[in-house]
C-alpha cells in the first residue's frame, strides 16, 4: 500500500511541475530581452527564491531536504545547470514548436539511460516508440537546415539529453533532489553574468522573467526534480510532454507564431508516439502493482 501511495504522490507532484513549466517559454518571450540577460535574471531570481524557501522550511522543520545531497547531488546540479544554458540558447535560436517537440525526446533518452545504467531493460514497444521518435525529430531538424534554426534545434536536443541524465542519476541515487535542480542555476548564472558584463544588460519587460524565476521555476523544477524519488525516469519525463503540447499553444495565442508544416508533422509523430507509449507504461505499471498486491497482501 505504501508503494502504491508513493507512486500516486510521485505522479501528482510531477504533474504539477510539468503543468507549471508550460508557461516558461511564453514568459521568456514576453520579457523581450537578450539571451544572456534573460538567463541572468531567470537563474538569479530562481536561486534567491529557492534559498528563501529552503531557509523557511529549514527553520520550521530540521528534516528539510538538503540543497545538494552528496556527490550525486553535485553532479545532478551541474547537469541541470548545463541543461538550463542549452534550453535558453534554444529558445533564442529556433521556433517554440521545434524546441518543445524536440524536448519531448527527454522521455526516450530517459528510457535509454535507464537501460544502460540502471539495467531497466526497455520493452520492445519502447524501442519501437524510440524509432518513431527518431523519425519525428529527423523531420523537424531536417526542416531547419538552411533556415538558421539548426543550431537551436541541436541545443534543444542537448537540453533533452541533459535533463534525462539528471533524472536518471536522481533515480539511481534515491535521494531527494527537489532543491538540487534549483541550486544548479548557479552555473548558468555565473556564465550569464560574465556575458552580460561584456554585452550589456538588455531587457524590455524584466517583470515577466522575474516572475518566471521567482515563482514558476521553483515550483516546476522542485516538483519535477523530486519525482524520480517516487516514480521511474520515463514516467517523470512523460510530464515534460505537457510543455510539448501546451507551450506552442500559449505562444500561438500570444505571439501568433505558427509552426511550419514539417514541424507539425514531426511534432505530431512525437506527441502521438509518446502519449500512446506513456499510457501503455501506466497500464503496465498498474498491472504489476496489482499483481504484487495479490502476491503479497501484507
Amino acid at each position: 500500500m505504501s508503494s502504491h501511495t508513493d507512486h500516486q504522490k510521485g505522479l501528482l507532484v510531477t504533474a504539477i511541475g510539468g503543468l507549471t513549466l508550460t508557461v516558461d517559454i511564453p514568459l521568456i518571450r514576453l520579457a523581450d530581452g537578450g539571451a544572456w540577460t534573460i538567463l541572468l535574471l531567470r537563474t538569479g531570481t530562481t536561486f534567491v527564491a529557492s534559498l528563501i524557501i529552503w531557509a523557511v522550511w529549514r527553520s520550521l522543520n530540521r528534516n528539510a531536504p538538503q540543497l545538494i545531497p552528496g556527490w550525486s547531488g553535485l553532479v545532478v546540479a551541474t547537469i541541470y545547470g548545463l541543461g538550463s544554458i542549452a534550453f535558453v540558447t534554444g529558445v533564442f535560436n529556433t521556433s517554440t514548436a521545434n524546441l518543445v517537440f524536440i524536448l519531448a525526446f527527454t522521455t526516450m533518452f530517459s528510457a535509454l539511460l535507464s537501460w544502460l545504467f540502471l539495467r531497466e531493460r526497455p520493452r520492445p514497444l519502447t524501442l519501437a516508440a524510440l524509432a518513431l521518435m527518431i523519425v519525428g525529430v529527423a523531420i523537424i531538424v531536417g526542416d531547419s537546415v538552411g533556415t538558421g534554426h539548426l543550431f537551436g534545434d541541436l541545443m534543444a536536443l542537448c537540453s533533452a539529453l541533459l535533463i534525462a541524465s539528471a533524472i536518471t542519476i536522481s533515480r539511481a541515487s534515491g535521494k531527494d533532489m527537489g532543491f538540487t535542480a534549483l541550486v544548479g542555476v548557479i552555473l548558468p548564472f555565473a556564465v550569464a553574468a560574465f556575458m552580460v558584463s561584456r554585452a550589456g544588460f538588455q531587457v524590455n519587460a524584466p517583470w515577466w522573467i522575474i516572475f518566471n524565476g521567482a515563482i514558476i521555476m521553483p515550483i516546476s523544477f522542485f516538483c519535477l526534480a523530486n519525482g524520480p524519488k517516487y516514480i521511474s525516469g520515463p514516467e517523470v519525463a512523460m510530464f515534460y510532454l505537457l510543455e510539448t503540447v501546451l507551450a506552442p499553444v500559449w505562444v500561438w495565442m500570444i505571439f501568433a507564431e505558427t509552426p511550419s508544416r514539417n514541424s507539425l508533422i514531426g511534432g505530431a509523430i512525437l506527441i502521438v508516439t509518446l502519449v500512446a507509449h506513456s499510457l501503455w507504461q501506466l497500464h503496465e505499471g498498474r498491472k504489476r502493482r496489482a499483481t504484487l498486491a495479490v502476491s503479497h497482501p501484507a
